[in-house]
């Protein structure tokens, strides 16, 4: 999908190329697709594209199957295509499972950088607290408290919290036809039967990706 509108602070052409649309006319044409999308991009003159879920487009040719090995192969070949462009197209690439991708892409000369983006520290998941929190009627409120039982929230676990918090106090108000502002105790009841998307032992992993992969 091809659309007018600011990559980030470029104001250039923004490309979001997804494995699923790449998967239209199946799994086998995915690779056509992928090079199809890819020289779309390198014929602009600015553009930002942006791939996210990268591991199913390149993920280890070492345990791919014949399909997957392919879409892999068609992927390492556009790359220094792009690098080699006179235009200005910057490849932006997400993933969750940078240990599936292919070795070749995370060696020094195809990404010239690769980023992390991490768990929330305590001062992120403090400002998205009061995101939410700024939008609800609410009582007495421990934000401390607050931030450090959700050490391992996401911004989407922290979002979807609050729409139970929210949905328990209009319950209560339509019960007891009165005022239920939201406060600490209710929020920590509710945390207490959240199970957020982070474990530590992906903590740790990604503490150790850091170090393993890292490049900027």
């Amino acid at each position: 999908m091809v659309r007018r509108m600011p990559a980030s602070q470029l104001a250039w052409w923004f490309i979001e190329i997804a494995p699923s649309m790449l998967m239209a006319d199946g799994v086998e044409k995915m690779g056509a697709h992928l090079r199809a999308v890819m020289e779309k991009a390198r014929d602009l003159e600015e553009a930002v594209s942006f791939i996210d879920e990268f591991e199913e487009l390149a993920g280890s040719r070492d345990t791919a199957n014949r399909v997957d090995r392919s879409i892999t192969n068609e992927f390492l070949k556009q790359v220094p295509l792009i690098k080699s462009q006179t235009t200005e197209v910057l490849l932006v690439c997400a993933t969750n499972y940078i240990r599936q991708l292919d070795a070749a892409l995370l060696r020094p000369g195809r990404f010239d950088c690769i980023i992390p983006v991490g768990t929330l520290d305590g001062v992120g998941r403090k400002t998205i607290l009061e995101y939410y929190l700024a939008k609800m009627n609410t009582g007495a409120i421990d934000l401390d408290r607050i931030v450090s039982l959700t050490g391992k929230f996401t911004p989407a676990d922290i979002e979807y919290l609050f729409q139970i918090v929210a949905q328990g106090a209009f319950e209560q108000e339509c019960e007891s036809k009165r005022n239920v502002p939201v406060t600490t105790d209710i929020i920590v009841q509710t945390i207490a039967t959240f199970k957020p998307s982070l474990t530590e032992k992906m903590v740790t992993e990604f503490k150790e990706d850091i170090v393993t992969y890292s490049r900027v």
